[in-house]
């Protein structure tokens, strides 16, 4: 089982073959089907891939990647290959084209092995909301692997592949990284070409990686980061990081009283986060607490503003341009409407209609304009941090793995993902890393923020948390 990039190289030096790798995790997800992580296996385009890789590496001329097999959370375009969102409407849907971070990996002779299951349209935290049924946590089965990323956080931490990609719209990166043991990154919003990425909240959604450790998620990120003219919101700015982590320097970092302070904090958790700042203190930081007020208006403002984004971006999915039609349907408004009551899940339709009664006529202004006008003070809040502060560190999570079907209520069920929408609705850079193990045997998470497009300072701290 090859768990990292560079236990893949040390087999390559030793005589391996890619094909004989890619043939290894074949294996291994056949053997973990039970988890459901993996939606689709591309055995046969995978072996494909890895034998022209094989020739490229006899040659001299293979990409940085060569040897790197890589799973695709279910809503990453990848040309001929079908994508669905774990949706039941997106049923024989085939992409046209590959996401423009996808192709980039591809250029480097990345290896694409599968889909990954995920919570429809990437709607859960999770990963109970998929069509296709829910992944089950490696670590624990009986638990959730979190969402909506579920299957990328599980097929990384299981074995399955060496990295995955998932999509991070309010922590549906880092919240299954935190519940899996993994390495997961929110990338600074426009650092990652979105297109390609079916669409949850457009203003929200960033491609990010998993991984098993820290070197990987850099290199995969340093390839796929950069400016696309098919997407009008990714940025020119120069990366400031390389494949090399540079060693850290005393550093001024913040944590938010009241992340510790929240009741529905694991007392465990809290005692993580106080660990992690004395430890931090006696390498020599400066670690102070602040003040955020706006802690609990996160969840309201989020959940407000991505369910009308995501009104809009999912009345495309209507039974006549795409994917599932209602066989009872007779006439144009019966196959909207059916089409689209049977086609989409319970969560989707749930946030649908709320997003439309946000938008709606008479509700606009106290709905929609005042979660816009919270999310400014949210952002020029978080800069007043980081005008102060290099970095700012709380907990991913404010549980562990949580078990299925424990969590009934909605708004319950939101709760989870009250310290990582804080980097989607300001857009910051946040890394979830694995901190420790629970006395439940689960594993902990700590998040670290930084200011916009600081992703070295993120890899560095992480860097010094996790290895020195």
């Amino acid at each position: 089982m090859y768990k990292t990039f560079s236990e893949v190289k040390v087999a390559l030096s030793g005589g391996k073959t890619v094909e004989s790798i890619v043939r290894s995790y074949l294996d291994q997800i056949e053997k973990h089907k039970d988890l459901n992580a993996f939606l689709e296996v591309f055995a046969e385009s995978a072996v494909n891939q890895a034998q022209v890789v094989d020739q490229k590496l006899a040659s001299g001329n293979a990409g940085r990647l060569a040897g790197m097999v890589i799973g695709l959370k279910d809503n990453i375009c990848y040309k001929d290959h079908a994508v669905s969102a774990s949706s039941k409407i997106l049923k024989g849907f085939e992409s046209l084209y590959s996401a423009t971070a996808v192709e980039k990996l591809l250029a480097e002779d990345a290896i694409i092995i599968g889909r990954l299951n995920c919570d429809e349209f990437a709607m859960g935290s999770s990963n109970e909301n998929s069509a296709f049924g829910p992944v089950k946590n490696n670590l624990r089965p009986t638990h959730v692997p979190g969402g909506s990323s579920g299957g990328s956080a599980v097929a990384v931490s299981a074995g399955l592949c060496t990295v995955t990609l998932g999509s991070d719209t309010g922590g549906s990166i880092r919240q299954p990284a935190s519940f899996t043991g993994t390495v997961g990154l929110k990338p600074t919003y426009g650092r990652v070409s979105r297109y390609g990425l079916i669409a949850y909240a457009s203003s929200f959604d960033q491609i990010g990686p998993f991984a098993n450790n820290l070197e990987d998620v850099v290199m995969v990120m340093e390839i796929m980061a950069g400016k696309d003219p098919k997407d009008a919101t990714s940025s020119s700015r120069p990366l400031g990081f390389s494949t090399e982590i540079p060693a850290i320097g005393k550093k001024k970092i913040a944590y938010l009283n009241e992340a510790l302070e929240n009741k529905n904090v694991d007392p465990e958790v809290r005692s993580m986060m106080e660990k992690t700042i004395e430890d931090l203190r006696a390498k020599g930081h400066i670690v102070e607490s602040v003040s955020f007020p706006y802690l609990e208006y996160l969840v309201p403002t989020y959940y407000v503003l991505t369910t009308a984004e995501a009104s809009s971006n999912l009345s495309r999915f209507d039974g006549v341009h795409y994917g599932y039609q209602s066989p009872e349907a007779k006439g144009v408004e019966e196959t909207y409407t059916l089409s689209r009551s049977e086609g989409f899940g319970t969560e989707v339709k749930r946030r649908i209609m709320a997003g439309t009664f946000v938008l709606s006529h008479g509700y606009y202004d106290a709905y929609y304009t005042k979660g816009m006008k919270v999310r400014r003070v949210l952002k020029n809040k978080t800069k007043e941090i980081f005008n102060k502060y290099d970095l700012l560190i709380l907990p991913t999570t404010p549980s562990t793995a949580f078990e299925f079907g424990s969590i009934n209520d909605p708004i319950q069920m939101y709760l989870q993902d009250i310290f990582t929408v804080h980097a989607n609705l300001t857009g910051n850079p946040a890394i979830a890393i694995p901190n420790g193990t629970h006395s439940n045997g689960l594993p902990l998470s700590l998040q670290i923020m930084a200011d916009d497009f600081n992703e070295e300072a993120l890899f560095s701290l992480a860097d010094q948390i996790m290895y020195h």
